[in-house]
């Protein structure tokens, strides 16, 4: 009886210490089911919809145990910009805009992430535009966690939300006519690569 004691508390400690020890899973972000949404006022008639991709090369760390060890690290290339227009594209990717021609690359990088329920949390960390580097809060979907039904792979879906002010980034022209408040919308879809 007590060899039988001993062997179950050293089953439970080894089960606590494997717990306390794991990992969070690094995923790879599928680009093609990923993407940045975006929002703003157009001339107060409608808010125009425009769209980015997520590049290769993004990383996400998750811990669906313990969030605060998560991590995501994400680049956009600007030229993906997607407006649903050949010349409103070129425009808003012009020197009064975006400037492509200088910067070519929109990123983001995550310094805590913050559980507040079972399924909802916050992102914090610093996003650059047009250069211009300022500190966001994302709100925080985790849509679901499991197993991909194609892939058959661990993997996990997010999306995420914020509001951006385009002055803030240098981005201010036809100010008045064009929002100041940009809202953006990430979904992203990951799994672990095998």
């Amino acid at each position: 009886m007590i060899r039988f004691r001993h062997l179950a508390a050293a089953v439970s400690l080894g089960l606590v210490a494997a717990t306390a020890s794991a990992a969070p899973v690094t995923y790879t972000i599928d680009t093609v089911h990923s993407q940045v949404r975006f929002y703003v006022n157009h001339l107060g008639f409608s808010n125009s919809t425009g769209g980015f991709k997520v590049a290769d090369g993004s990383t996400l760390s998750f811990d669906n145990d313990d969030w605060s060890k998560s991590s995501v690290s994400v680049k956009i290339p600007v030229k993906s910009l997607e407006l649903g227009d050949a010349t409103w594209n070129t425009h808003i990717l012009d020197k009064d805009w975006l400037d492509l021609g200088k910067f070519s690359e929109i990123s983001f990088q995550s310094n805590k992430v913050e559980k507040t329920d079972a399924t909802h949390g916050k992102i914090y960390g610093n996003v650059t535009i047009h250069g211009v580097t300022k500190p966001v809060v994302l709100d925080l979907t985790v849509n679901k966690v499991g197993e991909h039904f194609i892939r058959k792979a661990p993997a996990a879906g997010f999306t995420a939300t914020t509001v951006l002010k385009r002055s803030d980034f240098g981005v201010s022209a036809y100010a008045g006519a064009i929002g100041e408040d940009v809202s953006v919308r990430i979904e992203i879809e990951s799994y672990v690569a095998k």
